[in-house]
């Protein structure tokens, strides 16, 4: 019985020195390794060894894209504006040991960095710009916060304004301006056709009494010809006669001549 629980100590000592012993590291995964307590290593993934009792893994990092929500938080325009901003960081650890021993808590220091770069950037603008100007908004978040996390072994990808939202006041105010503005684009659209009806109508009355005036003039010269030369009155046949007397008698005429 002694012998048994002797050998069940042993075998739990033996784990223990092998769970000391061993480290598997996960893919995308970086584990910081101490060694009395100063950095010694960063364990990359796949199977380590390292010495028990001695080594201990102080920090473990995720070397995936994380997301990190920003809380909401309240920020005044250019023209003294109130809005409601919040949003979403996207980052990912670069460098375990910085990410360690950089910052005490890198992803808080990032969340409160962005909040007050957030403030900063959205004061410069006015209300209704910033609607506008999203993309300049999240850029300038980025290139800020780049600056300042690259002590921290942190890269920020990217950052997205989720929600911009003004008072009730302001809310109501522009839609106001909105349906203003959709009144007036529907009158003058509706000016406009009328102006192209009429347009139209004058253009086809023009043309109307253009082509009556034509016509009446071609009609006047035809009367005019006619009266010069009765004879197109006559018939066919008549003409032709006429004609020929006319030769007949225009002949002996020129020859005389």
């Amino acid at each position: 019985m002694d012998l048994t629980i002797v050998g069940a100590i042993l075998l739990v000592i033996v784990f223990a020195i092998a769970a000391q012993t061993i480290k598997i590291v996960p893919q995308q995964h970086a584990w910081v390794l101490e060694r009395l307590g100063r950095y010694h290593a960063t364990l990359t993934p796949g199977l380590t060894i390292v010495v028990p009792f001695i080594d201990r893994v102080a920090y473990k990092h995720v070397l995936k894209e994380i997301p990190l929500e920003v809380p909401s938080q309240v920020c005044i325009t250019r023209d003294n504006t109130q809005l409601q901003v919040d949003g979403v960081l996207y980052f990912q650890v670069t460098d375990a040991m910085k990410a360690s021993y950089g910052s005490s808590n890198f992803i808080y220091a990032i969340t409160q960095l962005s909040q007050t770069t957030l403030r900063s950037v959205i004061g410069k603008l006015e209300l209704d710009k910033t609607f506008e100007e999203r993309d300049y908004i999240n850029h300038s978040i980025v290139t800020s916060l780049d600056l300042a996390a690259a002590n921290w072994g942190v890269k920020v990808l990217r950052y997205e304004i989720k929600d911009l939202t003004p008072p009730k006041e302001i809310l109501h105010a522009m839609q106001a301006q909105i349906t203003a503005e959709r009144e007036k684009r529907a009158v003058i659209a509706a000016s406009e056709g009328a102006n192209r009806s009429r347009s139209t109508l004058r253009g086809a009355r023009a043309r109307r009494l253009f082509t009556s005036r034509k016509a009446s003039v071609r009609r006047r010269s035809t009367r005019r010809k006619v009266r010069r030369q009765p004879f197109l009155r006559w018939p066919k046949r008549t003409r032709r006669l006429s004609k020929r007397w006319v030769r007949r008698f225009r002949r002996p005429a020129e020859r005389r001549r």
